[in-house]
């Protein structure tokens, strides 16, 4: 089943930005050829780019600090099975600790690597990591895949805490809301928002027969779905027909 996520904020965007980076690193890194460590490396040039932020490392440990709390209280409750309780605490407390074990800026010790911020510059230019540009890249690329796994594994390394934590954090969000049925009529679905506590994301799941996908547009007041499909040139036009799907709003 598709499931698409439109974050409401900023903060909650970053996050997912970042997962999907991550989740692309690790794809290619598995990779045997230079072909897919080429692009994870550009995947994680991109992850340091995108937390230049110095309020992101705080931004989330309040939050880990903020739901071990709420969990905390959770102690006792019947309703709750006190072992998985145990075992997400568990795993907030350790994921916190290592954030905080985080020294300087997050990925600091990528960008003290001379070479490495060298390549990433020269990657930024489009074209710019062909082996004229960057010979000793060229000669990088050519080594043994083990040799390059074990060298992207290391430079991964000081960003995996951060990954821990939005990944923590994302599962939370996503599973704080209750999937509702809806059908948008020729393909167009809208709906007004009310209650104190304004979603900080919602998700649309589609069937997997689905030959549609949704473009989205909300704010706090109100949320507008359109269901757009491809033509044969692969243009997105307006799905006149009716859509069945699940909407979930989520708030941490």
């Amino acid at each position: 089943m598709p499931i698409y996520d439109y974050p409401f904020n900023e903060r909650i965007r970053i996050l997912l930005r970042l997962e999907d980076l991550f989740v692309k690193v690790q794809h290619h890194l598995t990779g045997a050829n230079e072909f897919s460590h080429h692009s994870a490396l550009l995947a994680m040039f991109q992850i340091l780019d995108l937390v230049d932020r110095s309020e992101l490392k705080t931004d989330l440990l309040q939050e880990l600090d903020r739901q071990k709390l709420v969990m905390d209280g959770l102690r006792g409750n019947p309703a709750i099975a006190e072992a998985v309780l145990n075992e997400v605490l568990g795993e907030i407390e350790k994921t916190a600790a290592s954030l905080r074990g985080m020294g300087g800026r997050i990925g600091q010790p990528l960008r003290d690597n001379e070479w490495l911020m060298g390549v990433k510059q020269r990657a930024a230019m489009p074209g710019g990591a062909c082996e004229f540009d960057v010979p000793s890249y060229h000669y990088w690329l050519g080594l043994p895949t083990d040799t390059r796994q074990n060298s992207m594994e290391a430079w991964l390394a000081p960003l995996l805490p951060l990954y821990d934590a939005l990944r923590i954090i994302l599962h939370i969000l996503r599973g704080s809301g209750t999937a509702t049925r809806y059908v948008a009529t020729q393909g167009a679905f809208q709906q007004m928002l009310g209650g104190a506590k304004p979603a900080q994301m919602l998700r649309v799941a589609l069937s997997d027969e689905a030959t549609c996908f949704p473009e989205v547009s909300a704010n706090k007041y109100a949320i507008n779905i359109r269901f757009n499909c491809l033509d044969g040139t692969q243009k997105p036009r307006s799905f006149d027909a009716d859509v069945t799907f699940d909407l979930t709003l989520c708030n941490l």
